[in-house]
Parts: structure tokens; sequence; C-alpha cells
């Protein structure tokens, strides 16, 4: 899960004229190491992400300027959690496969961390304060072997399970209190879904609905009874499960599975109809984003720029502002709820419609074209708004590299429509 693989084509987003800013927008990191988790605890102004390195970044403008702050480690970074405000958090990591891990506590919003010592060794990878910053609970791995840890003062002890004869565990999360919780994990293959009610002092297996793939991240919305789980298989060629449980996890349903990439993170804001997963996509070999509105009974694929693997999404307050992180440095943030245009993924074409305009295929190698509209000229800008250039409607994009491009018909002032151009 450390290594993040990066595309050659640029992932900047702009504004054309006339054009409000919308969909997912890169933001500036300021690093060049993969973030892994991304947390804004009270809005959407002051936030929080981890990374490859020991590094930590902050900001306190919605993220228009992050800033890096000193972490006192090199080990990486894979999960942090601020419970109730932005002073008070903790962030988790060590070195992938060894046993090698940190826990870091910040009391004054990051100015400094302290490193705290729990008695077990590991490597953690998961982290979850749920009801305040005393009582927070860590997932990991020691010997390859599930590790749970819990503190109740703070992080000053900490008491630690290791669950023999279960993989890794990668996430962890308590929906209302600190007794009932659930945690998710895997190597490669298999997956494995623990749930607690005792506050983490007995681990229950859960069947995970026959699905093969690991799983990597889990979420419960409003309570205990409603969740998901969301992750992938990297021994298939990139296969990917989304599960939903109903009845606290007595059974678990998949709602997705295919080949299309895999799955790192799902949150769900503010109720169990709409939510969002990001991780791997096959077809860009980049940042995938998919969407809910409807409780998982349909995913759809948000509209990207080709970006590095996205491992994390949080969105603080409601389903408009959230945030994504993932490799080199990635930092994505929407205000619409990463609405920009209509994406149908799966398709034989994809094909991205825009008052009643589309291309197809959409990303395409040779040219797209835009049915319909065969002799029609189109304005074609590159990502820094200059005209590239007038295409005719059946041969849009000839003879350009690979890239991301907005079309608009010629002298007409509308809202353009993103095509990619792949090689």
């Amino acid at each position: 899960m450390r290594h993040f693989r990066s595309v050659l084509i640029p992932a900047v987003l702009f504004l054309l004229p006339g054009y409000a800013s919308a969909g997912w927008v890169q933001q500036t990191s300021g690093t060049p190491n993969a973030l892994y988790s991304v947390r804004f605890p009270i809005d959407g102004q002051t936030g929080y992400a981890v990374g490859g390195q020991g590094t930590i970044i902050k900001t306190t403008n919605g993220g228009m300027l992050w800033v890096t702050q000193s972490s006192g480690t090199s080990l990486d970074l894979y999960s942090v959690d601020f419970p109730t405000n932005s002073q008070i958090g903790y962030a988790v990591g060590g070195r992938y496969g060894s046993d090698i891990g940190v826990i870091l506590k910040t009391t004054n919003g990051g100015a400094s961390w302290d490193t705290l010592h729990p008695d077990t060794v590991g490597c953690f990878l998961g982290v979850h304060f749920p009801v305040g910053p005393d009582t927070g609970f860590v997932v990991g791995s020691y010997a390859g072997n599930a590790l749970t840890l819990k503190t109740t003062n703070g992080g000053a002890t900490w008491t630690s399970q290791i669950l023999l004869q279960i993989p890794r565990l990668f996430s962890v999360h308590y929906p209302a209190d600190a007794q009932t919780g659930y945690a998710v994990g895997a190597p490669f293959v298999y997956a494995t879904i623990l749930k607690t009610t005792n506050g983490g002092n007995q681990w229950d297996t859960l069947h995970a609905g026959g699905t093969i793939d690991g799983l990597r991240g889990v979420h419960f919305p409003i309570d205990a009874q409603t969740g998901y789980a969301v992750g992938g298989n990297l021994v298939l060629p990139g296969h990917y499960t989304v599960l939903k449980t109903s009845n606290s996890g007595a059974s678990w349903v998949i709602q997705s599975s295919d080949t299309g990439g895999y799955l790192l993170s799902v949150h769900f804001p503010v109720d169990a109809q709409t939510g969002f997963a990001v991780g791997y996509c096959n077809a860009t070999n980049g940042g995938w984003i998919i969407k809910t509105t409807n409780g998982g009974s349909t995913w759809v694929t948000q509209p990207l720029s080709p970006i590095n693997l996205l491992a994390s999404v949080y969105f603080p307050e409601n389903a408009q502002t959230g945030y994504a992180v993932g490799g080199s440095g990635t930092i994505l943030k929407t205000t619409d709820g990463g609405t920009w245009v209509e994406d149908n993924r799966g398709q034989g074409n994809e094909e991205l419609k825009i008052q009643g305009i589309r291309a197809i295929p959409n990303p395409f190698v040779s040219f797209a074209r835009v049915p319909g509209h065969a002799s029609d000229r189109f304005a074609l800008y590159d990502i820094s708004g200059r005209k590239v250039g007038i295409y005719k409607g059946d041969r849009i994009g000839v003879g350009l590299s690979a890239g991301i491009y907005f079309l608009k018909p010629e002298g007409k002032d509308s809202k353009p429509l993103r095509i990619v151009k792949l090689r």
C-alpha cells in the first residue's frame, strides 16, 4: 500500500473564462511524499494530512496553503485523527511489512508532536478516537498477525492484543461510542472484518459476504447498524469490492465488485445515503473516486484529471466540501460534491456529457468525436487556458500530445467539457 504509481499526464485543473470552480481541484501540498490520510476535525478550513517519511502538513484556510509540520520521525505515517478539535490529535505509522511503528500526539495543533510509547511493537496502520481525546484505538500488524491497541488516558498507557491467524488490520471505526467498533484488513487477498461490542476487549470475526478481496477502509456513518467496507485484490488485476451491512455486520452484501481498480478509503459525510470511496483506477493508471447517493445501490465514477493513486477521502461537514489525498503529495478538493459532468463508467466507450454535447471515447488515444456535430467547429484549450486549436467535431484532438484539455463550441460562451488524451 505504500508504493504509488504516478502518471505522465499533468494533473492540474484550471478555470476558463466564465467557468466556475467545479469538480475535484488539485491543491499544492508542498511535499513530494505520498499522503495516506487526511482529516478536518471541525470544518472545511483547518485540516491535517500525513504520509511518507514522517510527513505532516496542515492548512487553516481550506487548503489554499498547506504548511509542513515537524513530526520528529522518518517513518511513514498512515493514519491521522483529531477527535474533537483542531488542537489534540494523533498520527500512527511505521515501516510497512516490519514490526517497527510509531504513535504521535499533539496538543497544540501540530506545533509540536510527541512520540508515545506503547509496550507492544508493531506497524500501526489505523487510528480512531471515537468520542474524545482520551479513549482511542489503533490497529496494525505484528509478525504478520493482526494487532489492536487501546488507550483510555490519552495515550499515556496502552493495552494491546495480538490476534493470531488473523492478518494485519488497516482501518478501525467506532461509529457512536467507545464500545462497538469495526476493523478491516487482510494482506493482499481474503477479507477480514472484525467487530467488538466491549471496547476492544474481545473481537469477533464477521462473514465478509463471500468476497476474496482484502479490505482497506471501513465507515459506519450514523450508528453501528449500517456501514460500508472497501478494498481490493492486488493479486488479481485490480479487482475491487464495496461491501455494505444494514444489520450491524451480521451479514455483508457485495454492492460492487469488478476489475476496474482497487479502493483504499470510504467516507459517508452525513448519512448512509451519500458517500465517496477512493483508490486506483486501471483505465487511467491513476487515482479514482466513486460516489453513491442512494446508499450504495449504484456507484458512479467521478471525473478526474489523470492523477496519482488516492489513499484517503474525507468530508468534514457535509457532502459538498471534501478532500482526497494520495501519491506524490496529491491533494484534491471539491466544494460541490465532486459534481462536474456525468461519467458513465464501465461501458464500451466512456461518455462525458455537458449541455447536450458529449465526446467519445473519453479518455481517447488518437482523437475523439462529438456525435451529431461532425461538421461543427470546437475550440480546444490546454490546462493553462491557452487555445491550442480549432477542430471539427469528428476529429477532436488529432495531433495533440497527451494531456488534459477543455472543449467548447467555437464562438459560444458555454461551460467547457473536459477531455483527456492518454498518449
